[in-house]
């Protein structure tokens, strides 16, 4: 079962407890279950899931194929970025769920509403509500601005 576009990219996670991280991105996010192929022991060889259109994929941790979580290694790099309707109330669904808020939503200098949470999981994810179009320019400009009065702040300290 493929629920895939062609040339699409989807973010395949490895987590320490699969089915309880199915769960909360059921719970949080409205994902729903395309596919779960379970291991002999009642674990997660292999699960897929939708999230706003988009398909990611996730397994059970499991050290003897190199399938290991982040949070056995540290933390991850790697975010994965979920635009919504509206990022309040998903921030707020999360956060019922168990995410941990790492920036509270806001207006943010590129136009979007934007926020960022830490799943049960360890998984980073960043939420946006597009709220107007910005071209290039005016996004660096008001990047520049952004930039200039956190220097100009720091100088005053």
């Amino acid at each position: 079962m493929s629920d895939f576009t062609p040339h699409s990219v989807s973010p395949y996670l490895v987590c320490a407890n699969a089915r309880q991280a199915i769960a909360f991105y059921q719970q949080a996010f409205g994902a729903e279950q395309l596919l779960v192929i379970n291991t002999a022991d009642g674990g997660i060889l292999h699960a897929t899931l939708k999230i706003n259109g988009s398909s990611m994929m996730l397994t059970e941790q499991n050290p003897e194929s190199q399938g290991i979580s982040h949070m056995s290694l540290s933390d991850s790099p790697v975010t994965i970025h979920l635009v919504v309707d509206d990022v309040d109330a998903v921030m707020h669904k999360a956060q019922q769920a168990g995410a941990t808020v790492i920036m509270e939503p806001a207006e943010r200098f590129w136009g979007d509403r934007f926020a960022c949470l830490k799943d049960p999981f360890g998984h980073t994810w960043s939420l946006a509500t597009p709220l107007r179009n910005m071209s290039e320019a005016e996004i660096q400009q008001a990047a520049n601005s952004m930039m200039a009065s956190k220097a100009e702040d720091e100088n005053n300290v």
